[in-house]
């Protein structure tokens, strides 16, 4: 019957000794591939909590609006309400809380340190307020002593930096009363009489600043010092609030205000997931990018705070924006093609070299059943010229026979067919030359 190379049963025998050949370097691939994407860069996780404080109206607000913007790229924030930025801080130090980002108030962490800690960048400024019910404007905190002083919550930033404050002026406990108050609570104190004097450490668009600024029995005072305490504390900034700044048709303030304002921060755990980070860093420029009373345009996000170091995403995204996938992939989809990217390129350079030699080995392994009956019959080509008997001559061709049987019997792909037709020829040549020595042994015996 005349061979047809479309025959099924053929079809079907190569196809299966070409996977049995390309089978290995494709499992071998798809096992490194996914042990790779699923061990070595993790999915980040779909949750993040942040710390803000109880107290703290805009940390709140900005959080509400982060939820939003991270709500879309599927990620839930979940907001831990504190006492403030010192509770905000120890959450992020402690190993055993879940919070994985917080709001602080940059100067807060320079009496405890950094830790591992790592800093996205300042968000705004937070100026100090202050406030006092008098007739004369002091123009030097110093003036200050033997007032009642509101210096904001224990535990919050505005506490912390009032005794700051006040103490490099000369005003403490022994020479002036500090009373642990602050937000509504001060603002009502102030107005009534109970306090003297009250600081604050808020936005320019606060409601409650915008009610107190237009006051007419409380007076802003300016900071003359404020470009001192500038120069000698790196995480004060001096700012200035412009006369008619506040409302330009009632002229208020009727005149320049010096401040000095610390820039409120969003700081993380160093565990935090890369891309949760580069998302971070991407909603901060939406929400804070715009211009403000203090800053303008694109001025924010920044690299301003001093406590803690930038992290490693954070100093790309200041250098050079964010990477080229996230700008035009949704959040997943650019997660997704960024940890392929990651688990791939290194394995390419194992891969690529084992996917040459796997099937190096197996040619190796098919030649292998072949090489030893050629070394087979080597051997007995070899002892040839030993043959000098009946027996011998016996013996001899069993031999031949036993090797001829197991090449013909010998299973291999069929693009390795070629090596036992090879084989079986060589074969015969041995053979023809174990009838050639015969015929030369009869033709010697006979003389």
């Amino acid at each position: 019957m005349k061979f047809n190379p479309r025959n099924n049963k053929f079809t079907a025998i190569f196809t299966r000794e070409i996977l049995e050949a390309t089978l290995p370097s494709v499992l071998l691939i798809c096992v490194a591939l996914f042990f790779a994407y699923k061990f070595i860069d993790p999915a980040p996780p779909r949750k993040i909590v942040i710390a803000t404080g109880n107290t703290d109206v805009i940390y709140n607000a900005y959080a509400a609006i982060y939820g939003v913007y991270l709500q879309k790229e599927g990620i839930t924030l979940e907001v831990r309400p504190t006492s403030g930025d010192r509770e905000n801080l120890k959450l992020l130090k402690d190993p055993e809380s879940d919070v994985d980002i917080a709001f602080i108030q940059d100067g807060v962490a320079r009496s405890q340190g950094a830790g591992s800690l790592l800093s996205l960048g300042s968000l705004y400024y937070q100026p100090v307020w202050i406030f006092c019910r008098c007739t004369t404007e002091p123009v030097h905190l110093s003036a200050l002593k033997g007032k009642r002083i509101g210096i904001g919550y224990a535990g919050n930033g505005t506490h912390m930096l009032a005794k700051k404050l006040l103490t490099e002026s000369g005003v403490n406990d022994g020479n002036a009363r500090l009373v642990s108050i602050g937000g509504e609570e001060a603002a009502n104190a102030l107005r009534q009489g109970k306090l003297d004097v009250a600081l604050f450490v808020d936005v320019a668009n606060s409601g409650l600043i915008r009610e107190m600024i237009t006051d007419k029995h409380l007076r802003l005072l300016s900071l003359d010092t404020a470009e001192a305490f500038s120069r000698q504390f790196p995480f004060m900034h001096h700012l200035v609030l412009p006369q008619g700044g506040m409302d330009l048709a009632r002229n208020i303030p009727s005149h320049d205000v010096h401040l000095v304002a610390p820039t409120a921060t969003l700081v993380v755990k160093d565990s935090m997931h890369p891309a949760l980070v580069y998302l971070m860093m991407k909603v901060m420029a939406q929400v804070h990018a715009g211009p403000s009373l203090f800053n303008s345009k694109g001025e924010f996000p920044s690299a301003k705070d001093t406590d803690f170091p930038l992290s490693a995403q954070a100093v790309n995204f200041y250098k050079s924006g964010l990477p080229i996938i996230d700008k035009y992939l949704p959040f997943w989809a650019a997660t997704f093609v960024n940890r392929t990217l990651i688990v791939i390129l290194p394995l390419l350079a194992l891969l690529i070299p084992l996917t040459k030699i796997v099937p190096m080995i197996y040619v190796w392994l098919v030649k292998r059943k072949l090489f030893r009956y050629y070394g087979e019959l080597r051997y007995l080509d070899a002892q040839l010229k030993e043959i000098k008997t009946a027996e011998d001559e016996r013996q001899y061709l069993e031999q031949l026979n036993e090797i001829e049987s197991k090449v013909v019997n010998i299973k291999l792909p069929v693009t390795f067919s070629q090596y036992a037709y090879e084989l079986r020829t060589h074969i015969e040549l041995v053979r023809s030359q174990f009838a050639h020595h015969k015929q030369t042994l009869s033709q010697t015996a006979g003389q």
